[in-house]
């Protein structure tokens, strides 16, 4: 039986504050203890936000789906998975979990509670490997859950930890945690005034994944009467 929706809200605002803590807290330890080594904070950003969508997906993924991501609920929605009324109060849980999760992140480290982002992440390349790691992003997710459910936690933790490198932008490939990192003067920050591209580009992203996979892997669509 699925959950009620304030059960399913709630794991996506935990599941998302965890993650935005993540991806905060681990960029800001890392340009802590790397010795001003960009590339050594990187990987320890990467390392940790991998771990941590393991561990978040395996927890709320049976509760929830662990979507913790508006361009996956979204996605959902197009796909039928989702009423689209859910989808808006599951965006919703994700943006506020995002903001809680800054927040922690900031205050676990003695940092004040939010300041915005000064890092530039701006530019055609920037965009694109937005639009690039969030049309993976969501292909990983179709290809997976369509095939081999079982499989979906590793294969988007892999591919996100992979993405951080392959792409310029380091993927955020993700609507909430972007407006987080956005409420974030550290080093996974970016610019409140790049933070609307970075959002297009990954719905664009994400709208093309799941059009291609409805012709790749299409939904198999069981008819109820043989249920009974």
């Amino acid at each position: 039986m699925k959950p009620s929706l304030p059960v399913r809200l709630t794991a996506e605002f935990l599941g998302t504050a965890f993650l935005v803590a993540a991806v905060i807290g681990s960029g800001i330890m890392g340009e802590r203890l790397s010795g001003g080594n960009v590339a050594i904070a990187l990987l320890a950003n990467t390392i940790a936000t991998g771990a941590a969508l393991v561990a978040l997906i395996l927890t709320f993924g049976p509760i929830s789906g662990a979507h913790l991501n508006p361009a996956v609920t979204v996605s959902d929605a197009i796909e039928h998975g989702l009423p689209w009324r859910e989808a808006l109060a599951y965006i919703a849980a994700q943006c506020a979990g995002g903001f809680v999760g800054a927040v922690a992140a900031h205050l676990m480290f003695g940092l004040r509670w939010y300041s915005f982002s000064a890092h530039p992440r701006r530019g055609p390349s920037q965009v694109l490997s937005e639009f690039v790691a969030t049309f993976g992003l969501l292909c990983v997710i179709w290809g997976c859950s369509r095939r081999t459910p079982s499989a979906v936690p590793y294969a988007v933790a892999s591919y996100i930890t992979a993405a951080y490198w392959f792409t310029a932008s380091t993927s955020f490939a993700n609507p909430a945690v972007t407006i987080a990192r956005a409420l974030s003067d550290t080093f996974a920050g970016i610019r409140p005034q790049d933070a609307p591209l970075f959002i297009a580009a990954q719905f664009a992203g994400a709208f093309a994944a799941t059009a291609l996979f409805r012709w790749l892997v299409p939904r198999v669509r069981v008819d109820a009467g043989a249920l009974s």
